[in-house]
C-alpha cells in the first residue's frame, strides 16, 4: 500500500503575523496591569492620611472616658490621699459635674494655680484649660514640670484693704470704663485685668473658676479684679458661662460676687464654693445685676 505524505507549508508572512499579534496583546495587557497597579497604590496612599486624620480628629473630639474621669475625681477628693486638695469632695464634684456636661471641646479658665491644677487640666480632656496666676515663679515651675499646662502670670495692682474704694470706683464708672460688656484690653477700669494674652478676651469661656489670687491678708491682691473680669468675660461670651468662686464666705469674694456675678445667677452653694450661671448681655446694657435681691446670703461670714 502506497503511503502518500502530505507536506504542509507555512508561509513566512503568516507566522510573522501571529507572533506580531501576540506581542501586541502582551504589551497591551502589561500596560493595563501596570496602570491598574499604579492606580491602586496611589489610591491607597491617599486614603491612609485621610483615615489617620479622621481617626485623630475623632480622638481629639472625644471626652475623657467616664471611668477615668470618675477615678481621677475619686482619688483627688480622698481625704487621706497624698494628692488630697484644699477643695472639699463636694466642691470638686460641683465643678466636675459641669465639666462632664460641657460641650466638647470645653473652654475652661482658672484664676489661681492650686493643688487642683493637674486635676482640672485632666478632667477637661481635649478641651482648652488656661490658668492665670500672680506668681510668675509658680507659672514657670508648673510649665517646666508639666509642659502640657497652659499658664500665664499677671500683675495685680489691687489690695484686699482697698475693697470698698474699688467698688465705689466701679459703680461710678459703670457706664464707662467699668461697664459689664467691653473689650478689657482697652479698659482703664481699676478692676479690669487687661494684660493677659489677647485670645483670653476673644474666647467664649464655658467655665470660669476664681480660686486666686491670694486674699488671706489686707495687703494681698484679693480676688476683686478676677471676679470683675470673670463677670465681663461671661457677659461677652456666646451663651451661658458657669462661674465658680471659691472661698465665697470671705468678704471680698462674697461682696464682689453679689456685685458682678449677681445673687439671682447663683444656682448652687456648696461648702465654700459659689456656682453662678451668667448669660450673655446685650452690648447696650449697663447693669451687672438688673434684678435686685434682698434675701440673706446663703453663706456665712468668717
Amino acid at each position: 500500500m502506497k503511503t502518500t505524505t502530505n507536506l504542509i507549508v507555512v508561509h513566512p508572512s503568516t507566522h510573522k503575523q501571529v507572533v506580531s499579534h501576540r506581542k501586541w496583546l502582551i504589551i497591551i495587557l502589561s500596560f493595563f496591569t501596570l496602570a491598574f497597579a499604579l492606580t491602586l497604590i496611589c489610591t491607597t496612599r491617599d486614603l491612609i492620611p485621610t483615615t489617620t486624620a479622621a481617626a485623630s480628629a475623632a480622638a481629639t473630639a472625644s471626652p475623657l472616658p467616664k471611668p477615668v474621669f470618675d477615678a481621677l475625681l475619686h482619688y483627688a477628693a480622698k481625704p487621706n490621699s497624698p494628692t488630697s486638695t484644699k477643695m472639699s469632695a463636694a466642691e470638686l464634684s460641683s465643678v466636675a459635674a459641669v465639666l462632664r456636661g460641657c460641650p466638647t471641646p470645653c473652654n475652661f479658665l482658672i484664676f489661681g494655680l492650686t493643688h487642683e491644677t493637674l486635676l482640672w487640666n485632666s478632667l477637661n480632656h481635649n478641651g482648652r484649660t488656661v490658668f492665670v496666676d500672680e506668681n510668675s515663679y509658680s507659672v514657670s515651675k508648673i510649665e517646666e514640670r508639666h509642659p502640657e499646662i497652659e499658664a500665664y502670670d499677671v500683675q495685680f495692682t489691687t489690695k484686699v484693704s482697698d475693697l470698698h474704694d474699688l467698688l465705689h470706683h466701679a459703680r461710678e464708672q459703670i457706664r464707662n470704663e467699668c461697664r459689664p460688656v467691653q473689650n478689657l484690653l482697652f479698659s482703664d477700669c481699676k478692676l479690669g485685668i487687661n494684660d493677659l494674652p489677647n485670645f483670653v478676651y476673644e474666647v467664649g469661656w464655658d467655665v470660669i473658676l476664681v480660686d486666686g489670687p491670694n486674699g488671706n491678708f489686707p495687703a494681698a491682691p484679693g480676688r476683686m479684679a478676677a471676679i470683675f473680669t470673670a463677670g465681663v468675660l461671661a457677659r461677652g461670651g456666646g451663651g451661658k458661662t458657669h462661674v465658680f468662686v471659691h472661698d465665697v464666705n470671705r468678704e471680698v469674694e462674697r461682696v464682689c460676687s453679689d456685685e458682678f456675678l449677681c445673687r439671682e445667677n447663683l444656682v448652687e452653694s456648696v461648702d465654700l464654693l459659689g456656682h453662678f450661671v451668667v448669660e450673655r448681655l446685650d452690648g447696650k446694657g449697663f447693669q451687672f445685676c438688673p434684678k435686685s435681691s434682698s434675701s440673706s446670703p446663703p453663706w456665712k461670714d468668717d
